[in-house]
């Protein structure tokens, strides 16, 4: 009769435990915690004579993640000096084609001398092969 009822009772739990298959304990599927956005809080308008908004527009007060985080990060942008608006006027734009022209083997390059030209020269490493010598020794 012991018999009887532990095969039952194992039989029971065996049943039991298929309900709770899925995937396993860790391939189950959880939602992306940085995908989460917080709504902005509810307002009552000063003026009750506003228009409402057209259906599907973005409501006006919301920012998107990237701005909040930015504006939580660096805080509002802040005003360029005279100094710092004087050099960006002078430098004008860089044209557009900029990176494939400074790739191009036929763009001219100016001479830096000596000193440039063994630092990029210089054998790649860790600096094991580095030799200094104090006091002109």
């Amino acid at each position: 009769m012991r018999k009887a009822q532990a095969l039952i009772a194992l039989t029971g739990s065996a049943l039991l435990l298929t309900a709770c298959g899925g995937g396993g304990l860790f391939n189950r599927q959880r939602p992306d915690e940085f995908a989460v956005q917080r709504q902005a809080p509810l307002v009552v308008p000063p003026d009750f004579a506003l228009v409402p908004p057209a259906p599907g527009a973005p409501r006006p007060t919301e920012q998107s993640t990237a701005a909040q985080a930015q504006s939580a990060l660096f805080g509002p942008p802040q005003a360029r000096s005279g100094v710092e608006t004087t050099v960006g006027q002078r430098a004008g734009q860089a044209a557009p084609s900029i990176r494939s022209t400074v790739g191009d083997p036929a763009t001219q390059s100016v001479g830096k001398g000596d000193v440039t030209r063994d630092i990029v020269a210089a054998p790649e490493g860790d600096g094991r092969e580095a030799q200094t010598a104090i006091g002109g020794n």
